[in-house]
């Protein structure tokens, strides 16, 4: 290999984490913020009818979002992009852009119009539990009026956040969802006390921060010549592209959001609160999915449509390669901490006034359950675009089916017996199938082609885990601790356990010099 080759190899990979960096550092203050934000509605609104209305008329939208925007639709039309990119005149890619925004806020602002005025219907398609209580089902479909607006503002944020992604400008998009956490706080703080209906607020907040989000992307499009004004041309080759490549990826890459909505509308047949422990413990496995996994597969799929397009079947499996070292580092030990201290972090967060104890141990046993998912949602979140970026949607969407399936069957067969928790559960053996499976396809269709020195990177990575997970169970104190002790005592003991813990898993890594099995090397040709 020459000098140039591995002076540009190298760059690549600092150029990776640097855009990793930058994503997962917006993303990590969003988590945090989020975890207030969510703090603030357990404090203001509890774990009852109320919030569980909410977070179904949030869900809602949110499960649009992700299944069009973030989900198929980001999938669909980066890899096209790039094609235009490096094809295509400035002008060409222009037009692509505003061909394929009028095409989203055509299909998603007609979904919306629909969605308001079968709002009714909406509710009780998505959680059917409801209809046995008037009261809830109607406050649900009112919020869902104010949230579902949401939408077709976050479909157009997606896309001009997969186009500066594309152009290596992550910032800005990984910022935008700040802004709905703050929304949503401020309008718990300040709007709720005023009304009839304090959780009218959250609706409006959502609302408010979709706008937001929005419009602060355009000013950095307008910079870079690349804002348009949407229009409609259906017959656009590049369109047509991205439509035959979103409706099987529409199941494809939105799996996961397909079985936690499902857990959703099963939970709403289950006790008073059941939606909400799950919602809560849907949060916090975010927060390590969001700050690595969302990061790192945020810039791996412009990295691997660019190698694809450029013939690079070497560099693509280097920085697939590159990229799951990097998320077994993080995701193994994430899991297994948030398992091991699901009660701590649940009773020092959410345990006041209205959240009490009971709510904190449901919750705390739907994370635990929640464990295996994290490192595998991290897995799908590289593993997937191995796939996308080659426009290979048949692999992933015929997974996605066996995943559902799995999940649909563990669902009814274990929610009698572990309710809520068993939803859980079968969200997590999906996940694991689903990862695993995407893995196994990529090296068997020689895509991935895994380095001889994985397995010492393996016992060298579990030796650091059982490392942390000594230190935790000698350091932790019993359970009762966290339900008599102020709230100032339980945040710090339990900021005393996550740094302890996760020091002493950097400290045996630094000890066994793994560091140099994660190098740019992997991304040498």
């Amino acid at each position: 290999m020459s000098d140039d080759s591995a002076a540009k190899a190298a760059r690549t990979g600092k150029n990776l984490l640097k855009s990793a960096s930058v994503v997962g550092g917006w993303t990590l203050l969003s988590r945090v913020i989020g975890l207030v934000r969510d703090v603030v509605i357990a404090v203001v609104f509890g774990a009852g009818m109320a919030s569980d209305a909410f977070f179904v008329a949030f869900r809602i939208p949110n499960f649009f979002r992700r299944l069009f925007a973030e989900g198929a639709f980001a999938q669909a039309f980066v890899p096209v992009l790039a094609d235009y990119k490096a094809k295509q005149s400035h002008d060409e890619v222009r037009r692509l852009i505003a061909y394929t925004a009028g095409l989203l806020a055509l299909v998603l602002g007609g979904l919306t119009l629909l969605a308001i005025v079968f709002s009714n219907h909406m509710v009780w398609l998505f959680a059917p539990g409801f209809s046995a209580d008037p009261a809830k089902i109607a406050l649900a479909s009112s919020l869902l009026s104010w949230t579902f607006p949401y939408l077709p503002c976050l479909a157009l944020v997606a896309l001009c956040s997969a186009v500066l992604n594309t152009y290596q400008h992550f910032s800005m998009p990984a910022l935008a969802p700040v802004l709905l956490n703050v929304c949503m706080i401020a309008a718990a703080l300040g709007v709720a006390p005023f009304l009839p209906q304090p959780i009218m607020a959250l609706a409006w907040g959502v609302l408010v921060a979709g706008i937001l989000q929005l419009l602060i992307q355009l000013p950095v499009l307008k910079a870079k010549n690349l804002l348009v004004w949407p229009r409609l041309n259906i017959r656009h080759p590049g369109v047509q592209q991205i439509l035959v490549l979103m409706v099987p990826a529409l199941f494809g890459m939105s799996v996961t959001q397909i079985n936690l909505l499902f857990n959703s509308v099963m939970a709403s047949y289950l006790q008073e609160g059941s939606v909400s422990w799950l919602q809560y413990a849907d949060r916090l496995m975010e927060l390590p999915l969001g700050v690595f996994g969302i990061a790192i597969g945020t810039v791996l799929l412009p990295k691997l449509s660019q190698d694809h397009v450029e013939s690079s079947p070497q560099v693509f499996s280097n920085t697939l390669d590159w990229s799951l070292r990097c998320v077994l580092l993080i995701g193994i030990p994430a899991s297994l901490a948030l398992v091991m201290l699901a009660e701590p972090i649940m009773a020092s967060l959410f345990f006041y006034r209205k959240f009490d104890a009971e709510d904190v141990r449901q919750s705390a046993l739907a994370l635990q359950a929640y464990g295996p998912a994290i490192f595998a949602f991290m897995m799908i979140k590289v593993l997937a675009p191995g796939f996308y970026a080659r426009q290979d949607l048949k692999t992933p969407v015929r997974i996605g089916m066996c995943a559902v399936a799995i999940n649909v069957l563990v669902s009814v067969s274990s929610m009698p017996y572990l309710a809520h928790v068993g939803l859980a559960c079968a969200t997590s053996s999906a996940a694991v199938f689903n990862a695993s499976s995407l893995g196994w396809q990529l090296r068997k269709k020689g895509i991935w082609l895994a380095a001889s020195d994985w397995w010492p990177f393996i016992g060298k990575s579990l030796a650091a885990v059982m490392v942390m997970i000594a230190v935790l169970l000698w350091l932790s104190p019993d359970r009762n601790f966290w339900y008599s002790v102020s709230v100032w005592q339980r945040a710090a003991w339990l900021a005393f356990l996550v740094i302890s813990g996760g020091l002493s898993y950097v400290a045996t890594l630094a000890v066994l010099r793994i560091q140099r099995q994660v190098s740019t090397q992997r991304l040498m040709a």
